[in-house]
């Protein structure tokens, strides 16, 4: 019997136990984890400084209400807002709540005006606010009617968020790198034009950063790259590298309208996640931040010179990558790439994600193009 509520597609595989870049199945067998829990263990499965934080920890102390002083939330914020040059930071348990008490706090702060703009194949969670700004139909099925004042523009197009900005706007939404969607880039200044936009109309700009955040992309925040400052971000996944946290860090606009009983947390900014995360930023300094982005580049080179009439293109920032394909070959691939032992992800029916470790290795991408250039070319 299967007591598990059926919300997820599982693939017949069960890892046990998992080391660096490998996971291993409950009989033994090893694989190369290309996937990361979908950006979360960036520095790999049982690092040993991570997990010595960890174990460190929970010898000392699981939990304390949120109603009590904790130094090492402190610390970890401390962390996030001299990485970011932001002002405050909340935290929670994950992505969704993240984006939640965004959405929250950019709707307080807009007074009257509620309206949030996001774009169209974005992905913000799964609960009714995040799930709301979320730009897929497709998801909200069985679930309508959404919550109102959220619009949708294309994404990478500015005038299309112009057109619809009115006197009941209060911010703008998007992803850097756009990641459920298949890893969709846009160009160059689009972020420098959103802030542009928003300071023009008195908007926040709202950068969802769950997975492109904690050196996904080369930079701690991915929106670095165009030097340009939001007044919100959201982070999860990769900031505990698997232990459940999420933040939501804020400038001083937002900081100074929160106050307490606004919003809450009983588990969120939890001491032994706090204690993993804090250990995570201690280790992405500038030469992992480098090394991410020469890795990221290596796949992307290897895999430009398999040769196949079914790739369309290989794109990516940093470590976060994805093949895209002529035909809807995704739920074929995947499978049997698990069967050669490697673990990716999809994106739709056509594209094949990349979320690696950040301390793969050269002989690890080695082995994963001879694997995924076989399997190619016997599809």
């Amino acid at each position: 019997m299967n007591a598990l509520l059926n919300t997820y597609s599982r693939f017949p595989v069960e890892f046990v136990e998992g080391k660096g870049s490998k996971l291993f199945d409950k009989n033994g067998r090893e694989y190369l984890d290309l996937l990361s829990g979908i950006a979360v263990t960036g520095f790999g499965h049982r690092h040993k400084e991570i997990t010595k934080a960890a174990e460190e920890q929970i010898n000392k102390l699981w939990h304390v209400s949120n109603l009590f002083e904790s130094s090492p939330q402190q610390e970890l914020a401390g962390k996030l807002v001299e990485s970011s040059g932001l002002d405050s930071v909340f935290f929670c348990n994950s992505g969704t709540e993240a984006n939640e008490a965004a959405i929250k706090f950019a709707r307080k702060w807009g007074g009257n005006k509620k309206k949030i703009i996001s774009t169209y194949g974005s992905f913000h969670g799964r609960t009714m606010g995040s799930l709301s700004a979320t730009g897929k139909e497709s998801l909200w099925k069985g679930f309508s009617p959404m919550l109102e004042e959220f619009s949708f523009a294309e994404y990478n197009n500015i005038e299309s968020i112009k057109n619809i900005i009115d006197e009941n706007t209060c911010a703008i939404m998007v992803e850097p790198v756009q990641g459920e969607n298949g890893v969709i880039i846009p160009e160059e200044g689009y972020l420098v034009k959103l802030r542009q936009l928003c300071d023009e109309n008195n908007l926040l700009l709202i950068l969802d950063e769950v997975q492109t955040g904690i050196g996904r992309t080369g930079k701690i925040f991915a929106y670095q790259w165009e030097n340009i400052k939001p007044d919100l971000v959201t982070l999860a996944k990769g900031i505990a590298n698997g232990l459940p946290l999420g933040a939501v860090v804020c400038s001083k606009e937002i900081s100074g309208i929160i106050e307490p009983g606004d919003h809450g947390s009983t588990f969120g900014g939890n001491p032994v996640s706090v204690a993993a995360a804090n250990k995570v930023f201690d280790l992405l300094n500038a030469e992992t931040l480098d090394d991410i982005i020469y890795k990221g580049n290596l796949i992307k080179t290897k895999l430009n010179e398999i040769e196949s009439p079914l790739i369309i293109s290989i794109r990516g920032k940093g470590l976060m990558i994805a093949i895209e394909f002529n035909k809807p070959v995704s739920k074929e691939l995947i499978p049997r790439l698990l069967k050669q032992g490697v673990v990716v992800g999809g994106a739709g029916e056509s594209i094949i994600r990349l979320y690696p470790s950040f301390l793969i290795t050269e002989g690890e991408i080695s082995n994963f193009i001879e694997i995924i250039k076989k399997v190619i070319n016997e599809f």
